[in-house]
């Protein structure tokens, strides 16, 4: 019988060909005949016992770069450890950080990035034709919730252990979580916001035992919660976009009926809905004087949807981890949270708490890209030698370190905000600075994070565009954030109406809390930084005495502006603050200066 010999690298004889580094003797057989066709003849110079070849083993070298290392992204977060030496110097919440830094390494990491090869899936019918409706995630996306609760990512906002720091300390966290939570973060957000809204309307009946879940630390026990808000006729526009009816049912309770047009995380427990009330006639109220809102579980007993039919999941941009579906609303009970015709206002503190949890979010995207961008610094080499010898790569990862440390500021300074508001602390100041520097944040951070999200992947060169790496996903993922919770343009304008609505009053707040921001003991060497956000400050002063003698659609032009021109200022009065600490490094001083 024919027979093939492997041989390695000891002689060269006419008649053997190479293959994967070994010398086949071919036979007469069939098989070898096939193989043969896809073999190259052997080579003239084929390696010799004497000396080897550098390519004999493959055609593509001996090379393969490093890939960059996540390390515990707590540890590698000077700004973070330093705010919260300067403001909430506690030895439990620096351990439960770093060991959290830990998990999210060895652990977390590897389930976020199995949520995005697996996205999830709808079973609409089951085997015998059964209507179903059945979202199937991976088994990653439940470890995700179970670590949630573990980790107590919503309940340590509701703890309040940490009186007004309570909140800070858990955007902390859910900051280090965010980029590894395979988008976890986003039905983390909504069970949030729906807490807060069940807590400001009083925790009774029904609401209950919602609220005790979607607070809960016991995986078996906790619960998420989706907002189900937009339709096919409007996103943020509700009042005019919303179709759904709710029918008054003999127990106090209702049915909806309704196109839910995107629903993110629609695996949830329950969700939180608007809808119109109707009366015996069937009719309903229009506008957003008719909107009332609804809280419904999702599933009946069974682990069965009632009343919902999933007619799609969304194929998205990004976010692909996360179920987002079209829902039709046939009957599905509900019971009545707020006051007739009262939803769009209640939704106002869920709206404030969900837009925090998007800065989070961007932040964190900007923080996990520049500390993997660092990390292939010292891996890849180019021209002669590692990038983190080239000044120019340098000062561009140095501009993105300054945009990040900006944005964390400002979005931890908002956190302060909602935590002294929470727990009764807050003055008017406080209470006007968080309701202009919430939408303010949310827009700012949302753009920057995909501007500083690009750059990052541009610093892996070729590898920040290839899939597999995981990068690419970065980038889609944080286009979202721009979108999510209102747009830049409709936030801006929401800045707009919240300065109308006060006769100006959240803007007197902004200039006097800046500019103490900027007069307190500052160091000598910020001066130049100082002089320039005074200058700033002064400069948008004028702009807005102007603009009130100005048309009425002159501010609306000009609102994105504005808002950026905000953001930008007191980042700035931020930064110099936080360098002129006590316990404040070169370089928090440094990114003040620049």
């Amino acid at each position: 019988m024919a027979s093939s010999l492997l041989l390695h690298r000891q002689v060269t004889r006419p008649g053997y060909w190479v293959h994967t580094g070994m010398y086949r003797l071919l036979s007469h057989s069939s098989s070898a005949k096939v193989v043969k066709r896809d073999m190259a003849p052997f080579p003239q110079d084929a390696p010799t016992v004497e000396g080897p070849a550098e390519f004999s083993r493959a055609g593509i070298g001996g090379f393969f770069q490093q890939k960059p290392v996540l390390k515990n992204p707590f540890l590698g977060d000077a700004l973070l450890q330093g705010y919260l030496r300067r403001h909430l110097p506690s030895e439990a919440v620096y351990s439960d950080l770093l060991v959290f830094g830990e998990r999210l390494v060895y652990e977390v990491d590897g389930w976020g990035r199995e949520c995005e090869t697996t996205p999830p899936k709808l079973v609409t019918y089951d085997p015998w034709g059964c209507r179903v409706d059945r979202i199937v995630t991976s088994p990653a996306w439940q470890r995700m919730k179970d670590l949630s609760a573990q980790e107590g990512l919503v309940a340590i906002g509701y703890e309040r252990t940490y009186g007004e720091w309570s909140r800070v300390y858990q955007m902390c966290k859910l900051y280090l979580f965010s980029p590894s939570s395979g988008l976890y973060t986003c039905p983390l957000a909504m069970t949030d916001g729906a807490a807060k809204v069940i807590q400001a309307l009083g925790v009774s009946g029904p609401t209950q035992e919602a609220f005790s879940r979607l607070t809960s630390r016991n995986p078996e026990d906790f619960w998420t919660s989706g907002q189900w808000m937009t339709e096919r006729k409007g996103g943020s526009d509700v009042g005019s976009g919303t179709e759904t009816v709710a029918l008054p049912q003999s127990d106090g309770t209702y049915r909806l009926s309704g196109f839910k047009w995107f629903t993110s995380a629609t695996d949830a427990d329950m969700t939180l809905t608007l809808g119109r009330v109707a009366d015996r006639d069937g009719r309903t109220t229009p506008g957003s004087r008719g909107l009332s809102l609804f809280y419904a579980a999702v599933r009946d007993e069974d682990g069965m949807v009632q009343g919902i039919e999933v007619q799609r999941l969304k194929d998205k941009l990004g976010t692909r981890q996360m179920p987002t579906a079209e829902l039709l609303l046939d009957g599905l009970p509900a019971y009545r949270l707020s006051e007739e015709g009262r939803g769009v206002a209640c939704i106002a503190n869920m709206l404030t708490l969900t837009r925090i949890h998007n800065s989070v979010s961007a932040v964190s995207g900007m923080r996990r890209v520049l500390q993997l961008a660092r990390d292939y610094a010292t891996r890849r080499s180019a021209f002669g030698k590692p990038l983190k010898d080239h000044p120019l790569h340098m000062q561009t990862l140095t501009r993105m370190e300054v945009e990040t440390r900006g944005a964390f500021l400002l979005v931890m300074d908002v956190c302060r905000l909602i935590g002294r508001e929470e727990t009764g602390h807050a003055s008017q100041l406080d209470t006007h600075l968080l309701r202009l520097l919430t939408p303010v944040a949310k827009l700012y951070t949302g753009k920057q994070a995909i501007a500083v999200i690009s750059e990052g992947l541009e610093s892996f060169g070729g590898q920040g565009y290839i899939e597999d790496t995981g990068l690419p996903a970065m980038l889609r993922d944080a286009q979202v954030l721009s979108i999510w919770e209102g747009t830049t343009n409709v936030l801006s304008l929401d800045v707009l109406r919240c300065i109308a609505r006060t006769s100006g009053l959240v803007l007197q707040s902004y200039f006097t809390h800046t500019q103490s921001l900027i007069a307190s003991d500052f160091l000598p060497s910020l001066s130049v930084a100082v002089r320039s956000v005074d200058s700033a400050l002064c400069g948008l002063r004028e702009f807005l005495q102007e603009a009130v003698l100005k048309p009425p659609g002159y501010l609306e032009l000009a609102a994105r502006d504005l808002a950026y021109s905000l953001a930008r200022i007191y980042i700035g009065a931020l930064l110099i603050d936080h360098a002129s600490w006590e316990g404040a490094s070169q370089s928090d001083a440094y990114a003040a200066l620049r």
